[in-house]
Parts: structure tokens; sequence; C-alpha cells
């Protein structure tokens, strides 16, 4: 259990670090294109360029601490959903839940606690005069709602996998969804294939390939092989589809100017997974099933299966997923899913400590190599941010809008003319 523990704060501490790193990173380029700003001005006269170097200055220190502040708690929202509902997930599994669109369903089903976040901000905590949804046009519905129904399989299929595997063999699958961001941000995002990055795509494509090799005696009792192997490609395909989800949403983002608006871009897409789920649960008896589960099937009782098995479910599975998007839009694809594997080793550990599973020989050299192509990829972000190294065509950082009359700071995607993100996707 010691073991177990160092490895859980050695991944907390590193993927905080990262995140660190990644915003010290912006918080540089944002200092250096003020001060090109500043320059630009020097022409107008004194009095002015004084006023506009405070105003500027201002908007630099004031955001920089909400940002960090907001970047460290999206990943502790990350990390907190997305161990507790792969640990949710199997519990229902393991306790007599039979339905996978069931599980499918729990995953979305959370959709309308981000009206919290949306409305919040501006009717209850009055800390912005932005009317929710402005901006939000006819296209960006569009591709929300077609990329919630992606979404919408990709919890199926991991509905699929985790019915079916140890949720340390299924976190483990799972970390190949990073081989896969890299590939589709380098072909939609345009993402820079660096030796950090490839390196840890290499170590980790071959932690999976080992796990598939040994993974002939980890089948659970009384589950066939056929069985195992379809548990074992459904795993494959949703971290496949996962990672298109990454860099096609990093892209959808850039067409947003603030925190709030990526909310409301999830909550279309949660909608739209959710339409999915409950279509396939009508068809296949879910609810009435969901019914007779909680009476007769669930060993815990009705109360632990609608309390634990769904409700507990749908909240730590909205949590993850807000997460996940709220820490594409502050820093990249590929960023958030290299969070993701590091917390995906900490699901390995937690299905070990909690479930029991197996912890042999072969997921032990798995788990290292999970360790090593993490903690390689950290190094060279290190680096980048010591060297002071900028990525030309690629900035997220500390941004202003002007909304309503009012001077608005938000963390994300920079654009020179906030209006023309309407017509761009």
């Amino acid at each position: 259990l010691n073991l177990f523990q160092h490895f859980f704060f050695f991944f907390l501490l590193i993927s905080l670090f990262h995140a660190k790193t990644q915003l010290q990173i912006k918080i540089k380029i944002e200092i250096i294109k003020k001060r090109f700003s500043k320059h630009k001005e020097t022409k107008m006269s004194d009095g002015r360029v004084n006023a506009d170097q405070q105003q500027q200055q201002d908007l630099v220190k004031a955001p920089v601490k909400r940002s960090l502040t907001l970047l460290i708690t999206t990943y502790v929202c990350l990390f907190v959903g997305s161990v507790a509902s792969s640990l949710l997930a199997k519990f229902y599994f393991v306790h007599g839940g039979s339905s996978r669109w069931v599980s499918t369903w729990v995953q979305s089903a959370g959709f309308p606690l981000l009206l919290t976040l949306i409305y919040f901000p501006r009717y209850v905590f009055k800390t912005t005069t932005r009317r929710p949804f402005t901006r939000f046009t006819r296209r960006l519905v569009i591709f929300s709602v077609l990329i919630g129904f992606v979404l919408g399989f990709n919890n199926f299929l991991f509905s699929w996998g985790t019915s079916y595997l140890p949720v340390s063999t299924s976190s483990l699958l799972l970390s190949t969804q990073l081989v896969f961001t890299l590939i589709l941000s380098v072909l939609i995002v345009k993402q820079k294939v660096t030796f950090s990055n490839l390196n840890c795509v290499v170590l980790l494509t071959l932690s999976s390939v080992l796990l598939a090799l040994g993974s002939s005696s980890d089948k659970p009792a009384g589950l066939t092989k056929s069985k195992y192997y379809i548990g074992f490609v459904s795993t494959i395909g949703a971290g496949l589809l996962f990672a298109l989800y990454l860099p096609v949403t990093e892209k959808l983002y850039r067409t947003v100017y603030c925190y709030a608006m990526v909310m409301e871009v999830q909550l279309v897409m949660e909608f739209s997974a959710t339409v999915f789920a409950t279509i396939g649960m009508a068809f296949d008896g879910g609810f009435s099933e969901m019914v007779k589960e909680a009476n007769h099937v669930f060993t815990k009782g009705p109360t632990v299966y609608w309390t634990v098995a769904i409700f507990a479910n749908v909240v730590t599975w909205q949590l993850c997923f807000a997460a996940t998007s709220g820490m594409v839009y502050l820093t990249s694809g590929i960023t958030g899913g290299i969070c993701m594997t590091a917390l995906l080793a900490m699901n390995v550990i937690g299905g070990v400590v909690v479930y029991g599973d197996e912890f042999g020989g072969v997921k032990i050299v798995s788990t290292v190599l999970c360790i090593w192509g993490f903690s390689s990829y950290i190094y060279g972000m290190y680096m980048k941010s010591k060297n002071g190294e900028e990525t030309e065509g690629e900035y997220t950082g500390v941004k202003t809008t002007e909304d309503g009359g009012d001077m608005e700071v938000e963390m994300g995607k920079v654009k020179d003319d906030v209006a023309a993100a309407d017509d761009r996707v």
C-alpha cells in the first residue's frame, strides 16, 4: 500500500507542476505581447501612453492570479472526477448492474449541473456582465451537437469495455488515447511534434502492447475469451474516439472567448450525448431495467443503487468531462491528454486498492513505462519553459474582451478580434 501511496502523490505533484509550467509559458508570452503593444503606443502623447501602460499592467497582474487559481481548480476537479467516475462505473457492474446503456446514460445525464457554472457567475455571484449564450452561433451549435453524438458513442464503448475488463486493465488500455491524440493533433490543430511528446507516445504504446500480450491471465472469473477481447477492443475504440474529441474540441474552442462559453458548448455536447444514450435506453428497455436492478438485482440494495451507482456516477462523470473541456481550453488538447493519462495511472492503483485487481509483473512494467513516458513529457515542457521557447501560431493565455461596455478578463485563447470568432470554426 505504501508503494501505491508513493505513486499517487508522485503523479499528483508532477501533474500540478506540469500545469504550472504551462501557465508560466502563457504568462511570459502575454507579457511580451503587452510590451510590444506598449512599444507601438510610443507615438502617442506621453500622458496617453502612461495611462495605457498602467491599464495594461493592471490587466496583466489581475488575471495571472485568477488564471492560476482557475487552472488548479480545473485540474483538481479533473483528478477527482476521473478517478471517482472510473471506480464508480466498475462499482455498478461489480454489484449486479448489467446494463451498458444505463452506464452510458449516467456519463452524460448530469448536463443540467453545468447550468450553475453558466448562470451563477452573472446572476448570483455578479462577477460578469456577459449574458449566457452570447455569441453562440448556429454553426457552433451544429458542431457541438455532432461532437456530442460522437461523445455519446464513445461513452457506450467505454461502458462496454468497463463491463468486461478490470479497472486496471481498462485504464492502461485507455492510455493509448495519447498516441491517437498526438497524431490527430498534428493533423487537425498542427501540433508540433517534439522529442518529448514523441518519446511519451512510444513508451505508452509499448506499455499497452505489453499489457495486451500478457492479458490472457487477467480475465475475470466466468468471462469467456471472446467477451474479454470484445471489451479489450471496445476500450481501445473508446480511447481512439476520445483522442479525436480532444483536438476537435480544441479547434472548436478557438471560436469561443471565455471560460463560461466553454461550459455552454459542453452543455450542448452533453445534452446530445444524453439524447443518444436515452434513445438506446428506450429501445433496450433500460429505464424499466433500472427499476428492476434497484429492487431485485443490485446486491447493495435500492438506496445504494440510486444514490451511489446512479446519482454519484452522474455527478462525477459530469465533473470529469467539464474539467476536461476546461483543461483543453486553458492549455491544449495534447496537454489535456497528458493529464488524463496521468490520472489513468491513478485509476490502475485505485482498481488494485478498491477492487483487488491483480497487479502482477506485466502491469508493474506497464505502469513504469507509463510513468517514464509521462515524466519525459513533463521534463520536455520544463526545458521549454526554462529556455523560453515559443511555438509560432499557438498561443493560449490571458486575454481581455469587451462585453457590454465593461472590460472583462478571462483565461483562454487570445484573438486579435473577438467579434471575428463568431465566423470561424
